[in-house]
């Protein structure tokens, strides 16, 4: 139930941003980061800057967070994925390695799956962690960035992004990417928050990411901007019919998705033919 006196977050009024010589018209285009908007070529550091801030206690924030269920729902993940034979995977955004380590777990003996993140604090916190996990063999690390990914055409038989699409600064851009270094035939699983689709969840849903979740994140990642602006940027996705569009427009063929809690996420996928 709706905490009483939930208040819908409203967006402020876009800042003015400006602008230099013609060189520098497409880094000061204005972009949202969360409700605010920031010149194209800033957005990259500050969600950069949110994750070097909470890397370290990121999958225990994810817990709290979802109440545990965004563990169910990379499961799910893996399980639309359906590793029956070996498969090279990129997991872009990957940070922390967990979705790579689940599709490790279930993949067949010869499977590698490449871990891609622009964050090289939340990288390291993937290497520790599958290290203590004892899951070394079949991962690589990359630092990079998913709207220029560092990887050959066609060198990928699926491509994972969980949780990491929203703070990208040109969405379209880099699902052009990851269709790019996908072979015919290969196959694009994107798990992201989306709209919520259950009629009268509204306020209940605005008071747990705009009032809890920032509390949380102030005494559990003591970062309380951090997670305003991961709530933010929720409420600022594009949501399950426009990504649809959008995966279209990139190129991806038998294209769909799936709704998960109630649309709070879905998982959408598509085919590179």
């Amino acid at each position: 139930m709706a905490k009483a006196g939930a208040r819908r977050r409203t967006e402020p009024r876009a800042e003015a941003v400006r602008t230099g010589s013609a060189g520098e018209a497409a880094a000061s285009e204005a972009v949202d980061f969360g409700f605010r908007k920031v010149a194209r070529g800033d957005k990259a550091r500050l969600v950069r800057e949110v994750f070097d801030s909470v890397a370290r206690r990121y999958d225990a924030m994810n817990d709290l967070m979802s109440l545990g269920l965004h563990r169910r729902w990379k499961e799910a993940l893996v399980d639309a994925l359906d590793p029956r034979e070996p498969l090279l995977v990129l997991d872009v955004a990957g940070g922390t390695a967990d979705v790579a380590r689940r599709v490790l777990a279930r993949a067949p003996a010869g499977s590698r799956v490449t871990v891609c993140d622009i964050n090289a604090a939340m990288l390291a916190e993937g290497r520790d962690r599958s290290a203590d996990r004892g899951r070394i063999a079949g991962l690589d690390y990359v630092c990079g960035d998913a709207e220029a990914l560092p990887l050959a055409d066609r060198s990928v038989d699926a491509v994972t992004v969980a949780f990491g699409l929203r703070n990208m600064t040109d969405i379209p851009r880099a699902l052009a990417e990851m269709r790019r270094v996908l072979r015919p035939g290969g196959r694009f699983f994107c798990l992201e928050f989306s709209r919520l689709a259950l009629p009268g969840l509204e306020r209940a849903y605005d008071w747990w990411s705009f009032e809890v979740l920032p509390e949380i994140g102030a005494r559990v990642a003591r970062d309380r901007e951090a997670y305003v602006y991961l709530a933010e940027s929720i409420r600022k996705f594009p949501d399950q019919e426009r990504l649809l569009a959008l995966m279209q427009a990139a190129g991806f063929e038998r294209t769909g998705y799936d709704n998960l809690a109630g649309g709070i996420v879905a998982i959408h996928q598509g085919w590179r033919i």
